[in-house]
């Protein structure tokens, strides 16, 4: 036997011809021709090649084809001298989708393989040195153990009969080089490029670690993240769901290793740069962006900032908030907002017209963007908001109606039922709630406007939704306020007690995740619409979005330009809002070019046109 010690260091074609010779006493090439690409193996009959290969491209993250054969041809241009029928570790072969054999060689399948083409695939193997060349640790190679691979509950893009679930590998990171494992990885495409997911594994459908579908449970060190990429055994999920009559794959973590050496790739501009954020402690989940989109979200969030009537309000700014806040809500299905400040309160209505317009911006966006969203708000203003919509419907400004929800306590666990079905954390209806101007409440139970003016018998108790959510894993909560009494200013309440007047009194006491702090909340409103349309342009986290399965959502640019918010819009919304006798909360000009970006202002901050 040869011994195995030095087997990193070993040229590519040594190691096919040692495992050629079935010299091995090992079980997995993980670690093994450092720097040099290795292969997942498919071998299908020709009627069913075609097919395959555009499945791969519709899946290029797991699968990504490094070289695909003629009928009957055991070479390949990916490496000399070598012969598919023996140089993998060991093979599995499968009659009609059911796994029937374990195999060192294919000689004897030679004539079958006659009429049968092999697709080389790309491996997460090939990226190991690139990434302890990063200073970061291979636990499963310290470990001398296969890496972990999991089936997920992730759809891939299907193909005539080639359906499968994404397959994917995990390696312990720890959590201060999460960064520099997607940095050291994303350019490696033809490894499966950056992680499709870095967190909790439940995320992804799966439901214990410690108990692959493929390969060795690998131990974790203190503070390390489980970090997925997508994996090559994908396509053997998509052989087994095919039911082909006949083909053979490599043994999962038996690789076929080439002649091909990873290029040390350089990451260009900043557009190609990731950076990770943390959006949910619970679940633990990070996200992906790159540098030139948080730069934007950045420089938006900046521009809100501003201070039109100098109350304070930069002490409550917390860095990276809106750009944190529109990660959480870019991965959510279903998003519920709330709006309403009834600060006229000797009027009828109270409401005022800071809120309504931001609300229906990000409601907008989220229609374009395909999630579900719907509205809560109190049940004496259902009828104004209703006829809200429904004239913003008419105006261009929604696609379709947004569902209008009201909230009332009738018991202990009223707001628990109102998030969940049937009261089921486990089955939550949202996955992220935003209020946006709402007014919200304070320290003893009250909600006070900017006067100190108790306002508490015209608001009915959201509150209680945000403060569920807490409660509920995977629910993330954003606030969106000018002046700390806006529900989810809480989190910055002893800066609203500090720095606000009456502060001590209207700071709202219900934190959310996220505070999105504006001169004027539908600045916010609009900034949260065009963050979301910056992430959905950004291939970075589009790619990290879908998973790297399908086809990059670009085409549909233009749907989501047509969604922002526009100083035509805002027009014709706050004449919708005048018919109805909302009054205006507070006014502000604001004319500014932020990196090119145009910004305008009428009543409140606009967006006419971006990038």
């Amino acid at each position: 036997l040869i011994l195995t010690g030095g087997l990193k260091s070993f040229l590519p074609h040594m190691l096919r011809r040692i495992i050629r010779f079935n010299r091995l006493s090992i079980s997995n090439t993980s670690g093994m021709a450092e720097g040099y690409k290795q292969a997942n193996i498919v071998i299908l009959h020709k009627s069913l090649a075609d097919d395959f290969e555009k499945f791969c491209h519709a899946n290029n993250g797991p699968l990504p084809l490094l070289y695909r054969s003629k009928p009957g041809d055991w070479k390949c241009s990916l490496s000399s001298d070598s012969d598919i029928r023996t140089d993998c570790l060991q093979y599995r072969m499968y009659e009609h989708g059911a796994c029937t054999g374990s195999l060192k060689s294919l000689k004897e399948y030679s004539e079958k393989l006659k009429d049968m083409v092999t697709f080389y695939l790309g491996c997460s193997f090939s990226f190991e040195k690139a990434v302890q060349n990063a200073g970061i640790p291979i636990r499963n190679v310290e470990q001398k153990r296969n890496v972990s691979m999991y089936k997920t509950a992730v759809p891939c893009h299907s193909v005539s009969t080639f359906s499968c679930n994404l397959v994917v590998t995990m390696r312990p990171i720890p959590e201060s080089k999460l960064e520099a494992a997607v940095l050291a990885t994303s350019e490696l495409k033809e490894a499966h490029g950056a992680p499709v997911h870095m967190g909790d594994p439940g995320l992804l459908g799966i439901q214990d670690l410690s108990k692959p579908d493929y390969g060795d449970p690998v131990h974790f060190h203190p503070g390390d993240i489980p970090v997925f990429w997508a994996c090559g055994v994908t396509g053997v999920e998509a052989v087994i769901n095919c039911r082909a009559p006949l083909a053979f794959t490599h043994s999962p973590g038996c690789m076929f290793i080439t002649d091909l050496k990873n290029d040390n790739v350089t990451v260009g501009s900043s557009r190609e740069i990731p950076q990770v954020h943390c959006i949910s402690q619970d679940p633990l989940h990070y996200s992906v962006v790159s540098a030139e989109a948080a730069r934007k979200i950045k420089a938006l969030e900046t521009l809100i900032a501003i201070d039109p009537g100098d109350r304070g309000i930069t002490h409550l700014h917390h860095q990276d908030e809106l750009l944190k806040a529109c990660l959480a809500i870019s991965h959510a299905r279903s998003v519920l907002i709330t709006t309403g400040f009834p600060t006229h309160f000797t009027y009828e209505p109270p409401e005022e017209n800071d809120g309504p317009p931001g609300a229906l911006a990000i409601a907008a966006i989220l229609q374009a963007l395909e999630k579900e969203v719907a509205i809560v708000t109190d049940q004496r203003a259902m009828n104004l908001n209703k006829k809200i919509i429904e004239e913003a419907v008419q105006l261009g400004i929604l696609k379709r109606p947004v569902p209008l929800l009201s909230y009332q306590k009738e018991s202990a666990d009223s707001a628990l039922m109102f998030l969940c079905e049937n009261g089921n954390p486990e089955r939550p209806r949202f996955d992220h709630l935003i209020a946006i101007e709402r007014a919200g409440m304070a320290a003893d139970g009250n909600y006070y406007n900017a006067r100190k003016v108790n306002i508490k018998h015209l608001v009915d108790p959201i509150d209680e939704l945000f403060l569920a959510a807490q409660t509920v894993p995977g629910v993330t909560t954003t606030g969106v306020g000018d002046g700390g009494n806006e529900l989810g200013m809480g989190k910055v309440k002893d800066a609203v007690k500090k720095h606000i007047k009456n502060g001590d009194v209207i700071a709202c006491d219900v934190e959310a995740d996220f505070t999105v702090v504006a001169g004027v909340s539908n600045w916010g409103g609009y900034a949260i619409a065009c963050a979301l349309y910056i992430l959905s342009t950004c291939e970075i986290h589009d790619r990290y979005l879908r998973k790297a399965v399908g086809f990059p959502q670009l085409s549909k640019k233009t749907v989501w330009q047509s969604a922002l918010p526009s100083v035509t819009k805002e027009e014709k919304l706050l004449k919708t809002l005048v018919q109805h006798g909302v009054r205006s909360g507070k006014t502000a000009s604001l004319e500014m070019e932020v990196d090119g970006l145009p910004f305008y202002n009428t009543h409140s901050l606009m967006i006419e046109k971006l990038l």
